[in-house]
This record gives structure tokens, sequence and C-alpha cells, in this order.
């Protein structure tokens, strides 16, 4: 599930660094993604909406074993 996860990330980056952002896979355990925030995206306010509202949507969509994304 590791390299789902991360090809999925891989699709998702490109509009984070358009923002001056990225995102970085820490872990995947029992469906709970860990990733760490870069660059703009890691002091943003919005961090938390970005994370929620778009990297664990995303990956919730395509790939339904996700049940979680934290960051760390």
């Amino acid at each position: 599930m590791q390299e789902q996860v991360q090809k999925v990330l891989e699709q998702i980056r490109p509009q984070l660094q358009a923002d001056g952002g990225d995102v970085k896979l820490v872990s995947v355990e029992d469906g709970v993604v860990r990733v760490q925030l870069q660059g703009a995206c890691a002091g943003c306010p919005m961090s938390t909406m970005t994370l929620k509202n778009g990297i664990e949507r995303i990956l919730k969509q395509q790939i339904p074993e996700v049940k979680e994304v934290r960051s760390v």
C-alpha cells in the first residue's frame, strides 16, 4: 500500500509545489498515512485544510484502504 500512496502523492505534489510547498511520505500503518508537509505548507495556516480536504480526500478516493492522513 505504501507504493500506491507514494504514486498518488506524486500526482498531488505539483499542486503543492506551485504554491511553494511539498509533501513527504513518512509511513503507512494500518490504513493511517503519516506525511510531513514541507516548504510553505509547513507553516501555512491553511495546512490542516490542505491535509484533510486535499491530500486525505484524494488518497481515500483512490485507495479505499486509507482511513486517515496525519501530519507529523
